[in-house]
Protein backbone atom coordinates (compact mmCIF):
# COMPACT_ATOMS: atom_id res chain seq x y z
CA UNK A 1 0.00 0.00 0.00
CA UNK A 2 1.01 3.59 -0.53
CA UNK A 3 2.26 5.72 2.35
CA UNK A 4 0.07 8.60 1.18
CA UNK A 5 -1.98 9.94 4.07
CA UNK A 6 -5.61 8.97 4.38
CA UNK A 7 -8.39 11.55 4.08
CA UNK A 8 -6.74 12.97 0.96
CA UNK A 9 -9.47 13.79 -1.55
CA UNK A 10 -9.61 12.40 -5.07
CA UNK A 11 -11.75 12.95 -8.16
CA UNK A 12 -12.76 10.08 -10.43
CA UNK A 13 -14.08 11.17 -13.82
CA UNK A 14 -15.63 8.56 -16.12
CA UNK A 15 -17.43 8.38 -19.45
CA UNK A 16 -18.36 5.14 -21.18
CA UNK A 17 -21.09 3.41 -23.20
CA UNK A 18 -24.28 3.44 -21.16
CA UNK A 19 -25.23 0.17 -19.47
CA UNK A 20 -26.26 -1.40 -16.20
CA UNK A 21 -23.89 -2.04 -13.32
CA UNK A 22 -21.50 0.87 -13.85
CA UNK A 23 -22.35 2.85 -10.71
CA UNK A 24 -22.55 -0.30 -8.62
CA UNK A 25 -19.10 -1.41 -9.77
CA UNK A 26 -17.58 1.99 -8.98
CA UNK A 27 -19.16 2.41 -5.56
CA UNK A 28 -18.37 -1.16 -4.46
CA UNK A 29 -14.77 -0.70 -5.65
CA UNK A 30 -14.37 2.44 -3.55
CA UNK A 31 -16.19 1.05 -0.52
CA UNK A 32 -14.01 -2.07 -0.45
CA UNK A 33 -10.94 0.15 -0.33
CA UNK A 34 -12.08 2.26 2.61
CA UNK A 35 -13.17 5.25 0.51
CA UNK A 36 -15.96 7.63 1.46
CA UNK A 37 -17.86 9.27 -1.43
CA UNK A 38 -18.64 12.91 -0.60
CA UNK A 39 -20.02 13.99 -3.99
CA UNK A 40 -21.28 12.12 -7.03
CA UNK A 41 -22.97 13.37 -10.20
CA UNK A 42 -24.09 11.36 -13.20
CA UNK A 43 -25.88 11.72 -16.51
CA UNK A 44 -26.96 9.26 -19.17
CA UNK A 45 -27.21 10.88 -22.61
CA UNK A 46 -29.97 9.06 -24.51
CA UNK A 47 -28.80 10.50 -27.84
CA UNK A 48 -25.17 9.43 -27.72
CA UNK A 49 -25.93 6.47 -25.41
CA UNK A 50 -23.04 7.59 -23.23
CA UNK A 51 -22.86 7.55 -19.45
CA UNK A 52 -20.99 10.31 -17.59
CA UNK A 53 -20.10 10.50 -13.92
CA UNK A 54 -17.86 12.53 -11.61
CA UNK A 55 -17.13 11.23 -8.15
CA UNK A 56 -15.26 12.98 -5.32
CA UNK A 57 -14.10 10.84 -2.41
CA UNK A 58 -11.48 10.43 0.28
CA UNK A 59 -9.77 7.42 1.82
CA UNK A 60 -10.98 6.84 5.37
CA UNK A 61 -9.11 3.64 6.09
CA UNK A 62 -6.84 1.09 4.49
CA UNK A 63 -4.03 3.40 3.37
CA UNK A 64 -4.84 3.33 -0.35
CA UNK A 65 -3.04 6.00 -2.36
CA UNK A 66 -3.49 7.37 -5.86
CA UNK A 67 -1.20 4.85 -7.58
CA UNK A 68 -2.88 1.93 -5.81
CA UNK A 69 -6.36 3.08 -6.76
CA UNK A 70 -5.40 3.78 -10.37
CA UNK A 71 -3.78 0.39 -10.76
CA UNK A 72 -6.67 -1.58 -9.32
CA UNK A 73 -9.38 0.43 -11.12
CA UNK A 74 -8.00 -0.65 -14.51
CA UNK A 75 -9.97 -3.91 -14.41
CA UNK A 76 -13.31 -2.10 -14.01
CA UNK A 77 -12.37 0.51 -16.62
CA UNK A 78 -11.57 -2.22 -19.13
CA UNK A 79 -14.79 -4.12 -18.39
CA UNK A 80 -17.00 -1.10 -19.13
CA UNK A 81 -14.77 0.44 -21.87
CA UNK A 82 -14.27 3.58 -19.79
CA UNK A 83 -12.53 6.80 -20.70
CA UNK A 84 -11.44 7.75 -17.20
CA UNK A 85 -9.22 9.90 -15.07
CA UNK A 86 -8.39 9.67 -11.37
CA UNK A 87 -6.60 12.65 -9.81
CA UNK A 88 -5.87 14.22 -6.45
CA UNK A 89 -8.46 16.95 -5.88
CA UNK A 90 -5.95 19.47 -4.54
CA UNK A 91 -3.38 19.01 -7.32
CA UNK A 92 -3.20 22.26 -9.35
CA UNK A 93 -3.59 21.83 -13.09
CA UNK A 94 -0.74 23.12 -15.23
CA UNK A 95 -2.12 25.77 -17.56
CA UNK A 96 -0.43 27.60 -20.44
CA UNK A 97 -1.93 30.99 -21.27
CA UNK A 98 -1.81 32.44 -24.79
CA UNK A 99 -2.32 36.18 -25.32
CA UNK A 100 -1.82 38.89 -27.91
CA UNK A 101 -2.29 42.55 -26.93
CA UNK A 102 -5.52 42.63 -24.92
CA UNK A 103 -4.76 42.16 -21.22
CA UNK A 104 -8.15 41.90 -19.49
CA UNK A 105 -8.54 38.12 -19.59
CA UNK A 106 -4.92 37.51 -18.55
CA UNK A 107 -5.19 40.02 -15.72
CA UNK A 108 -8.47 38.50 -14.50
CA UNK A 109 -7.17 34.93 -14.52
CA UNK A 110 -4.03 35.89 -12.59
CA UNK A 111 -6.14 37.80 -10.04
CA UNK A 112 -8.42 34.79 -9.51
CA UNK A 113 -5.38 32.55 -9.17
CA UNK A 114 -3.96 34.79 -6.43
CA UNK A 115 -7.32 34.76 -4.64
CA UNK A 116 -7.41 30.98 -4.69
CA UNK A 117 -10.48 30.82 -6.92
CA UNK A 118 -8.89 28.64 -9.61
CA UNK A 119 -6.66 25.71 -8.69
CA UNK A 120 -4.07 26.04 -11.42
CA UNK A 121 -0.38 26.63 -11.96
CA UNK A 122 0.58 28.89 -14.85
CA UNK A 123 3.30 26.99 -16.69
CA UNK A 124 4.05 29.83 -19.12
CA UNK A 125 2.53 32.75 -20.99
CA UNK A 126 2.97 32.60 -24.76
CA UNK A 127 2.30 35.55 -27.04
CA UNK A 128 2.73 36.63 -30.64
CA UNK A 129 3.50 40.15 -29.33
CA UNK A 130 5.68 41.55 -26.55
CA UNK A 131 3.09 43.96 -25.11
CA UNK A 132 2.16 41.81 -22.10
CA UNK A 133 5.67 40.67 -21.21
CA UNK A 134 5.83 43.13 -18.24
CA UNK A 135 2.68 41.57 -16.72
CA UNK A 136 4.24 38.12 -16.86
CA UNK A 137 7.58 39.29 -15.50
CA UNK A 138 5.93 41.08 -12.56
CA UNK A 139 4.43 37.75 -11.55
CA UNK A 140 7.65 35.83 -12.14
CA UNK A 141 5.98 33.78 -14.88
CA UNK A 142 7.90 32.56 -17.90
CA UNK A 143 7.05 34.62 -21.00
CA UNK A 144 7.67 33.19 -24.46
CA UNK A 145 7.47 35.42 -27.53
CA UNK A 146 6.46 33.48 -30.64
CA UNK A 147 5.76 36.03 -33.40
CA UNK A 148 3.55 34.55 -36.09
CA UNK A 149 3.59 35.27 -39.81
CA UNK A 150 2.25 33.22 -42.70
CA UNK A 151 5.75 31.91 -43.26
CA UNK A 152 6.53 31.08 -39.61
CA UNK A 153 3.13 29.77 -38.46
CA UNK A 154 3.99 26.06 -38.71
CA UNK A 155 7.40 26.57 -37.10
CA UNK A 156 5.93 28.52 -34.19
CA UNK A 157 3.16 26.00 -33.61
CA UNK A 158 5.78 23.28 -33.36
CA UNK A 159 7.64 25.46 -30.84
CA UNK A 160 4.40 25.92 -28.89
CA UNK A 161 3.81 22.17 -28.66
CA UNK A 162 7.39 21.71 -27.50
CA UNK A 163 6.66 24.13 -24.63
CA UNK A 164 3.43 22.27 -23.84
CA UNK A 165 5.31 18.97 -23.62
CA UNK A 166 8.29 20.43 -21.76
CA UNK A 167 6.15 22.06 -19.07
CA UNK A 168 3.68 19.21 -18.69
CA UNK A 169 0.86 21.59 -19.65
CA UNK A 170 -2.58 20.01 -19.24
CA UNK A 171 -4.68 22.93 -20.50
CA UNK A 172 -4.02 25.71 -23.02
CA UNK A 173 -6.12 28.86 -22.59
CA UNK A 174 -6.45 31.35 -25.43
CA UNK A 175 -6.98 34.47 -23.30
CA UNK A 176 -7.71 36.75 -26.26
CA UNK A 177 -5.02 35.24 -28.47
CA UNK A 178 -5.70 36.79 -31.86
CA UNK A 179 -4.32 34.10 -34.15
CA UNK A 180 -6.16 31.24 -35.83
CA UNK A 181 -4.69 27.86 -34.90
CA UNK A 182 -4.04 25.36 -37.67
CA UNK A 183 -6.25 22.28 -38.03
CA UNK A 184 -3.28 20.13 -37.03
CA UNK A 185 -2.69 22.06 -33.80
CA UNK A 186 -6.41 22.02 -32.98
CA UNK A 187 -6.35 18.24 -33.33
CA UNK A 188 -3.29 17.93 -31.05
CA UNK A 189 -4.97 20.10 -28.39
CA UNK A 190 -8.42 18.53 -28.70
CA UNK A 191 -10.28 18.71 -25.40
CA UNK A 192 -7.49 20.63 -23.68
CA UNK A 193 -7.60 24.10 -25.23
CA UNK A 194 -10.19 26.74 -24.33
CA UNK A 195 -10.97 29.93 -26.27
CA UNK A 196 -13.14 32.99 -25.62
CA UNK A 197 -15.02 35.09 -28.15
CA UNK A 198 -17.75 37.69 -28.19
CA UNK A 199 -21.15 36.21 -28.85
CA UNK A 200 -21.91 38.38 -31.86
CA UNK A 201 -20.27 35.75 -34.03
CA UNK A 202 -21.21 35.05 -36.73
CA UNK A 203 -23.44 38.14 -36.75
CA UNK A 204 -20.72 40.79 -36.63
CA UNK A 205 -17.51 39.49 -38.15
CA UNK A 206 -14.28 41.33 -38.78
CA UNK A 207 -12.96 44.48 -37.16
CA UNK A 208 -14.74 46.44 -34.42
CA UNK A 209 -17.67 44.09 -33.71
CA UNK A 210 -18.88 46.28 -30.82
CA UNK A 211 -19.07 49.29 -33.12
CA UNK A 212 -21.13 47.18 -35.51
CA UNK A 213 -23.32 46.15 -32.59
CA UNK A 214 -23.82 49.81 -31.63
CA UNK A 215 -24.94 50.63 -35.16
CA UNK A 216 -27.48 47.80 -35.04
CA UNK A 217 -28.82 48.73 -31.61
CA UNK A 218 -28.15 45.43 -29.84
CA UNK A 219 -29.81 44.83 -26.49
CA UNK A 220 -27.52 42.13 -25.11
CA UNK A 221 -23.75 41.85 -24.94
CA UNK A 222 -22.39 38.35 -24.53
CA UNK A 223 -19.33 36.12 -24.61
CA UNK A 224 -18.84 32.40 -25.17
CA UNK A 225 -16.05 30.18 -23.90
CA UNK A 226 -15.56 26.91 -25.74
CA UNK A 227 -13.10 24.18 -26.60
CA UNK A 228 -10.91 24.88 -29.60
CA UNK A 229 -11.67 22.97 -32.79
CA UNK A 230 -10.80 23.36 -36.46
CA UNK A 231 -14.21 25.02 -36.93
CA UNK A 232 -13.39 28.58 -35.93
CA UNK A 233 -15.29 29.68 -32.79
CA UNK A 234 -17.68 26.75 -33.11
CA UNK A 235 -16.24 24.27 -30.61
CA UNK A 236 -18.23 22.66 -27.76
CA UNK A 237 -19.49 25.41 -25.47
CA UNK A 238 -18.43 25.41 -21.82
CA UNK A 239 -19.73 28.72 -20.46
CA UNK A 240 -21.56 31.84 -21.66
CA UNK A 241 -22.09 35.25 -20.07
CA UNK A 242 -24.47 38.04 -21.02
CA UNK A 243 -25.30 41.59 -19.90
CA UNK A 244 -28.20 43.83 -21.00
CA UNK A 245 -27.43 47.14 -22.75
CA UNK A 246 -29.53 49.85 -24.37
CA UNK A 247 -29.46 52.83 -26.72
CA UNK A 248 -27.49 54.98 -24.25
CA UNK A 249 -24.36 52.84 -24.56
CA UNK A 250 -21.63 54.27 -26.77
CA UNK A 251 -19.35 51.92 -28.74
CA UNK A 252 -16.71 52.44 -26.05
CA UNK A 253 -19.20 51.51 -23.31
CA UNK A 254 -20.14 48.36 -25.24
CA UNK A 255 -16.47 47.42 -25.48
CA UNK A 256 -16.17 47.79 -21.68
CA UNK A 257 -19.20 45.58 -21.12
CA UNK A 258 -17.73 43.12 -23.61
CA UNK A 259 -14.53 42.92 -21.59
CA UNK A 260 -16.54 42.08 -18.49
CA UNK A 261 -18.50 39.28 -20.15
CA UNK A 262 -15.34 37.84 -21.71
CA UNK A 263 -13.47 37.68 -18.39
CA UNK A 264 -16.44 36.12 -16.57
CA UNK A 265 -17.15 33.47 -19.22
CA UNK A 266 -13.50 32.51 -19.62
CA UNK A 267 -12.75 32.34 -15.88
CA UNK A 268 -15.79 30.15 -15.24
CA UNK A 269 -14.87 27.83 -18.10
CA UNK A 270 -11.29 27.46 -16.89
CA UNK A 271 -12.46 26.81 -13.32
CA UNK A 272 -14.90 24.13 -14.48
CA UNK A 273 -12.20 22.43 -16.55
CA UNK A 274 -9.50 22.42 -13.86
CA UNK A 275 -12.00 20.96 -11.39
CA UNK A 276 -12.62 18.11 -13.86
CA UNK A 277 -16.30 18.98 -14.20
CA UNK A 278 -16.49 19.10 -18.02
CA UNK A 279 -17.03 16.15 -20.36
CA UNK A 280 -17.02 16.26 -24.14
CA UNK A 281 -20.18 14.77 -25.63
CA UNK A 282 -19.79 15.06 -29.39
CA UNK A 283 -20.26 18.72 -30.27
CA UNK A 284 -21.68 19.44 -26.81
CA UNK A 285 -20.44 19.34 -23.24
CA UNK A 286 -21.79 17.69 -20.12
CA UNK A 287 -20.94 19.78 -17.05
CA UNK A 288 -21.45 18.83 -13.41
CA UNK A 289 -21.49 22.10 -11.44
Amino acid sequence: MSNESTHKEYILKVSCPAGSGIVAAMTVFLSERGCYISEMSQYDDPESKTFFTRCRFHVESGGYGLADLRGEFEEIAEKFTMDWKLVAADEPMKVLLMVSKFDHCLDDLMYRLHKGEINMEIAAIVSNHKDLRPMAEREGIRFVHLPVTKETKREQEIALMEIVEETGTELVVLARYMQILSDNLCAQLSGRAINIHHSFLPGFKGAKPYHQAHERGVKLIGATSHYVTADLDEGPIIEQAVQPVDHTYSPEALVAVGRDTETVALAKAVKLHVEHRVFLDGNKTVIFK
